[in-house]
């Protein structure tokens, strides 16, 4: 099977005349485009863009998810969501927190950064969800994770193991939160005790409330991306770069405030934003990673 149809395939594959096909792409309402002069269109996007019109039994008719991007917080996706005119919220609660929104149709979208041992943790939660059968995962960026340190780094932390030795205290995220885990593992890989070290240290609700906290000596480090670390003037030990995703339900994904947001995420004035903040790579903003 071919995987890019013609104006002609489209049409003989959609079951309508080329006539109204052009119609359709005229108004914007059919996934293509245009190559050396001519219309493609991609088979699997055709598919997804019937199925998020189908028809089902009442009972089997889900409400419409708030116009609410849940999950893990990021100052680029805050820029984009306003900047696109999107009219999508973003609710920062962590990342597992916000997909557990989005099985309970409380949210449109969710913001995820997971880690596990498995390399793709976000597309494993999504494949393995009972509740998102018709998931689709859309890249937004990768992201630099790593130490938040004070400016000048007064304490010489150089890694993990320079913090436990010097008894830093180290400011922690919420559980379920993608920074959360992702400190957990590192602590792991590295052979360190990452509850006795952390016991009784504050609770953070974002990256940029954590690195507030450093800048004004509420802990001595944490684990956030080179973003919050820049917006707060900190010293930064860069240690990871992860997947930050977009989940949500094909149905959602041809929604015009979604569609408003990946054609920002294609532009140039997203990856000069992203240049801006530093710690991002985006080559691959808005390529679908994985659809069950």
């Amino acid at each position: 099977m071919e995987i890019y149809l013609s104006t002609e395939q489209a049409a003989a594959y959609l079951g309508i005349k080329e006539r109204k096909l052009y119609e359709l792409v005229a108004e914007g309402a059919v996934p293509c485009s245009k190559v050396t002069g001519k219309w493609i269109f991609p088979r699997a996007a055709l598919d997804r863009w019937v199925e998020s019109g189908l028809a089902r039994p009442v009972g089997l008719v889900l409400e419409a998810a708030p116009a609410i991007v849940g999950g893990s917080h990021d100052p680029l996706l805050e820029w984009a969501l306003r900047q696109s005119g999107s009219g999508l919220a973003l609710l920062s609660e962590g990342s597992l927190s916000g997909f557990r929104k989005l099985e309970a149709n409380a949210a449109g979208l969710a913001a995820i950064h997971l880690h596990s041992r498995e390399d793709a943790a976000n597309v494993a939660i999504l494949r393995d969800s009972r509740a998102l059968t018709d998931g689709v995962l859309i890249a937004f960026a990768e992201r630099e994770q790593g130490l938040l340190l004070p400016p000048g780094n007064p304490g010489r932390l150089a890694s993990l193991a320079d913090l436990a030795a010097g008894n830093a205290r180290l400011g922690l995220r919420q559980p379920g939160a993608g920074a959360q885990q992702l400190a957990e593992q590192l602590f792991a890989d590295a052979g360190l005790d990452f509850a006795r070290l952390t016991a009784g240290m504050p609770v953070y609700p974002t990256g940029d409330d954590l690195a507030y906290a450093i800048r004004i000596g509420e802990a001595d480090c944490g684990i956030a991306t080179r973003a919050a670390a820049k917006a707060q003037g900190l010293d930064f030990l860069s240690l990871a770069w992860e997947k930050f995703d977009l989940a949500m339900r094909r149905r959602t994904y041809f929604e015009p405030g979604p569609q408003k947001l990946f054609a920002l995420m294609r532009s140039p004035d997203f990856a000069r934003r992203a240049a801006a903040l530093t710690g991002y790579r985006v080559a691959e903003a808005g390529l679908v990673r994985f659809n069950r």
